[in-house]
């Protein structure tokens, strides 16, 4: 009898093993779909930022927050871990794609994080590049008028 019910046992430990195996690469194929985990790990990444919005890109690889200061942010999935990326004013170029639904862009002081971004929408796409645009940082912005009043 105690065979009997150390096989039964045994098959119940195999067939969890097996169902929490394909659970986790059914997660893994999902990637950032689950807007509430990219709310969730960029909360953790900054706690001080609040979050106002967030765009995903098609393939659901990235995510491009707003923030509630219209500063804005972004988080990659790389591999088995997620990169959260806080974009600084005048550390980003932005260049359109030819489809009109994505941008490429260069993040001066985190290369890591370049690439091209598609989205679902030209409007999602649009939406986004204004973040970045917020974030842009011109000369005038830079060099103050000699008395100290900005320029116009």
């Amino acid at each position: 009898m105690s065979v009997v019910t150390w096989a039964v046992l045994l098959g119940i430990v195999v067939a969890l093993a097996f169902y929490s195996t394909r659970m986790a690469r059914h997660k893994e194929e999902d990637g950032l779909q689950d807007t509430g985990l990219a709310i969730l790990e960029f909360g953790r990444a900054f706690p001080q930022e609040a979050i106002r919005s967030l765009h995903a890109t098609a393939d659901a690889k990235a995510v491009f927050v707003r923030l509630h200061d219209n500063k804005a942010g972004i988080m990659r999935t790389l591999r088995n871990h997620y990169a959260c990326h806080l974009i600084e004013p005048g550390t980003v170029r932005v260049r359109n794609l030819a489809n009109g639904k994505g941008f490429a862009v260069e993040f001066l002081d985190s290369p890591a994080h370049n690439g091209e971004f598609t989205f679902a929408s030209a409007a999602d796409a649009a939406e986004v590049s204004l973040w970045l645009l917020g974030n842009y940082v011109g000369p005038a912005d830079l060099d103050p008028a000699p008395n100290g009043l900005p320029t116009t």
